[in-house]
């Protein structure tokens, strides 16, 4: 009961500050973070101009919008709304189609949700997939780069930290056949240097990888279920003509009582 209180005295708190923030236009301070897959890099932009921002309201996760009126160097751009947090860090959910908050009974494999113990489901508050005002942070990435370059964003490159571990996601990238040696291929980190020690690097433990000695387990664990299945097969035909013996000496025990009885029955007459 005392945790039911609380937690309905700090939602009604959360309703007004809310309500407040929205009664009395007290607009706050949107950050755009703008990430550009094609270089892995990112930019956050503080705007308080709410002429700039009504451009994303009523869009919806997945809509693509101009960048025009975030100044002349956006000029040209397209960016795809990806998601946001409102001003109390609750996430934004696509399918939600509102722009406020609602609390959802979440289950195994929905978005937004770990499961803890198997079964369990979980009451949560998320946002809507609608931009509003109330957002504190709104996620952009650029679909179509335009004319000119975004310092930090468009005009350098961050290095990927971690190569891929999959065999087929690293053939991909070095574009290798199958004859190719995947391993000489494994992207190394390298660690930081230690005084009057050696250089040393880390790389990833392969997955997928087909060796001779998984081939050969790969033999075995199929021999093994042939001779699952044989053995069951010789087994069920015992049994079955186990099966067959007992039915027949159980119908000669039947056909034996009668006899006998009919016997006694005609001697008797």
């Amino acid at each position: 009961v005392q945790n039911t209180k609380q937690w309905y005295q700090r939602r009604v708190a959360i309703t007004a500050g809310e309500n407040f923030l929205r009664y009395n236009c007290l607009v706050a301070a949107m950050k755009l973070n703008i990430a550009y897959p094609a270089t892995g890099c990112q930019k956050l932009l503080k705007i308080d101009d709410e002429k700039i921002l009504s451009v994303f309201y009523d869009k919806r996760i997945g809509q693509e919008v101009p960048a025009d009126r975030l100044g002349d160097e956006w000029k040209g751009y397209i960016l795809k709304i990806s998601g946001g947090n409102d001003l109390q860090g609750f996430c934004m959910m696509q399918g939600v189609l509102t722009n406020t908050r609602v609390r959802l009974l979440f289950k195994d494999g929905m978005p937004n949700y770990r499961l803890r113990r198997s079964g369990v489901r979980k009451r949560k508050s998320v946002r809507g997939c609608i931009v509003d005002s109330q957002l504190s942070v709104l996620d952009l990435v650029i679909m179509r780069k335009g004319d000119g370059e975004i310092p930090g964003l468009t005009d350098v490159t961050a290095p990927r930290r971690l190569g891929p571990k999959r065999v087929g996601k690293i053939r991909k990238l070095f574009n290798l056949s199958k004859e190719d040696d995947v391993r000489q291929y494994v992207v190394h980190r390298p660690l930081p240097e230690k005084d009057g020690k050696k250089a040393r690097s880390k790389a990833p433990k392969i997955q997928r990888l087909v060796t001779p000695a998984r081939i050969q387990r790969k033999r075995k664990v199929l021999a093994l279920k042939k001779q699952r299945t044989e053995k069951n097969k010789v087994q069920a035909a015992e049994f079955a003509k186990l099966i067959a013996q007992r039915l027949r000496e159980k119908r000669q025990a039947l056909l034996s009582r009668r006899r006998s009885s009919n016997r006694t029955s005609t001697s008797s007459a």
